[in-house]
């Protein structure tokens, strides 16, 4: 697979210029700001491809172009560098064991949490990936000393704060700008954390992060006294804050209804506040298994919270004054749950059989969950404390299945392409936060499926898909990535059918699974 990696290095180092798309420009910025928040942003992304370069080449991948890349059993790979697109050849089967890749959501709230406590922590197993690049960039212009392994890219050491993050310059007038690509695990997290310190600061990113919201938790920090907002018109990103360091403490009541990532925020940031919190949720929480990760990964770190009702109700939680983070020495991060997905629907598509390693039934992860809805379909799943392992007898179909996805938002999208090779329809319910992600995911979801021969009924947080006739999909589809990793991934997935998919910007897997290809192939025929 190294020809793979230097192929898809030809595609990233191919991209000279960025472009924003018109309907993706922050219609209330002046023609100025924006012409040069563009050139930033060229300048930024540039930044990103060279790093990815820098990633493969230090894998030994060479930096010679290719053209294709055979998999050890059959299924290839063929690259179209002038296009920046990616065939994948028909897959028969998938088998084998992968090892997963260490958690995005995860990977983020370590560093985060291991650059507030008292102590110095190593972190082992984190993610390479430019999400957690943008994270620990963010803690370099912080300050936060961060030692590289210079043995093991996935190990780092970060020499904690012992409160909160200061800028640099805290009694500089002038801003301390951060920019954080299209990472929300960067860019919710770190609004928070730094409106606990002294110092202004702006967080901003590439412009899909200007189109995600993050008004319910600017709302929250102001109730808890912090100087900080966002783009009034929008209620998302740039966010502008203005920290002096003297939050007493206090309440506040926030939506849970856009993403868990607010609630989740402002529990990390929490324990740096001089006395109580309690944050209460006033309507709905959706994918609280995410907020458990939270609090569970908090505890470690020595805080505890305290639960106050029902996690599928209107919970609140309370941090004492108390609580104060103090390191665990080393932690090691969990495999990736989200990208477990991919895997474990294909041995349940094609009637292979695969174990992914790093997430099992011990796991703080809600995507593990993916599995048991592969086994509603038709699969058959064993599960192991760090493992999963999943097949299907070729003698049972799979089947449509009516599922609430609230919990598993990201596995979900796998889902809709599993959805093609089921009988029946399929109903995925509750996932109104797959239209605030990375793209507009239920608009991609309904897009990509139609082409490749689905019929889809669109609603405003769920979808229903009506598989193609005799689960046949479309020959040679080119799938639409939308610069958004968990699409390409998803719809590779297409080639299950026995036919070719075309992957449109194979790169942008690099967001958070740079090595996904390599390792689908790994376990093709």
């Amino acid at each position: 697979m190294r020809t793979l990696a230097a192929a898809l290095l030809s595609v990233l180092s191919l991209t000279n210029a960025f472009t924003i798309p018109t309907h993706h420009q922050p219609s209330s910025l002046s023609s100025s700001f924006r012409t040069t928040t563009m050139l930033e942003m060229a300048s930024k992304n540039k930044q990103k491809i060279a790093s990815r370069s820098k990633w493969a080449e230090s894998r030994g991948f060479g930096d010679a172009p290719a053209t294709a890349a055979d998999s050890s059993s059959g299924m290839t790979f063929e690259l179209d560098s002038e296009k920046n697109q990616l065939t994948v050849t028909p897959i028969k089967s998938l088998d084998g064991t992968v090892t997963l890749p260490g958690s995005k959501s995860l990977s983020n709230r370590c560093l985060l949490l291991a650059a507030l406590s008292d102590g110095n922590t190593k972190v082992q197993n984190l993610l390479e990936s430019d999400d957690i690049r943008y994270m620990l960039e963010a803690l370099d212009t912080l300050q936060v000393p961060v030692e590289r392994d210079e043995d093991d890219a996935t190990s780092v050491t970060v020499t904690g704060q012992a409160g909160p993050i200061n800028s640099p310059t805290p009694d500089d007038d002038e801003s301390l700008e951060l920019f954080l690509g299209n990472a929300g695990t960067a860019m919710r997290p770190l609004a928070a954390a730094l409106c606990m310190g002294k110092g202004n600061f702006v967080l901003d990113g590439v412009p899909r992060m200007r189109e995600r919201p993050i008004a319910d938790l600017i709302d929250g920090l102001k109730q808890l006294g912090a100087d900080v907002s966002c783009v009034e018109e929008t209620g998302c990103p740039p966010v502008t804050i203005k920290a002096n360091g003297l939050l007493q403490g206090g309440s506040a009541s926030i939506s849970g209804k856009m993403s868990s990532q607010f609630l989740s925020s402002l529990l990390m940031a929490s324990p740096l506040i001089d006395g109580d919190v309690t944050i209460t949720i006033k309507d709905e929480l959706i994918s609280a298994p995410y907020v458990s990760l939270t609090i569970g990964l908090m505890k470690k770190f020595g805080v505890n919270v305290q639960i106050e009702g029902d996690m599928d109700g209107t919970p609140s939680f309370i941090i004492k004054a108390e609580e104060k983070y103090n390191s665990p020495s080393s932690i090691l991060v969990e495999g990736d749950a989200s990208s477990a997905s991919y895997f474990l629907a294909g041995a349940a598509i094609t009637g292979g059989t695969v174990t992914v390693r790093g997430c099992g039934s011990e796991s703080v992860q809600g995507d593990v969950a993916f599995a048991n809805v592969m086994e509603q379909m038709g699969a058959t799943v064993t599960w192991a404390p760090e493992s999963i392992t999943i097949t299907r007898d070729p003698a049972v179909k799979l089947k449509g299945v009516d599922v609430d996805c609230g919990k598993i938002p990201d596995a979900a999208m796998t889902l809709a392409v599993a959805a093609l090779f089921a009988e029946g329809p399929t109903t995925i319910r509750n996932v109104y936060s797959w239209r605030l992600k990375e793209t507009e995911r239920m608009k991609a979801i309904v897009a990509e499926c139609t082409k490749l021969g689905a019929t889809v009924e669109e609603f405003e947080d769920y979808c229903i898909i009506h598989p193609p006739v005799d689960n046949k999909v479309n020959e040679n589809v080119v799938i639409e990535t939308y610069d958004d990793h968990r699409m390409a991934m998803t719809f590779s997935l297409a080639a299950c059918g026995g036919v070719d998919v075309i992957i449109d910007d194979p790169g942008c897997t690099g967001k958070t699974f740079p090595t996904y290809f390599e390792m689908l192939g790994s376990i093709a025929s």
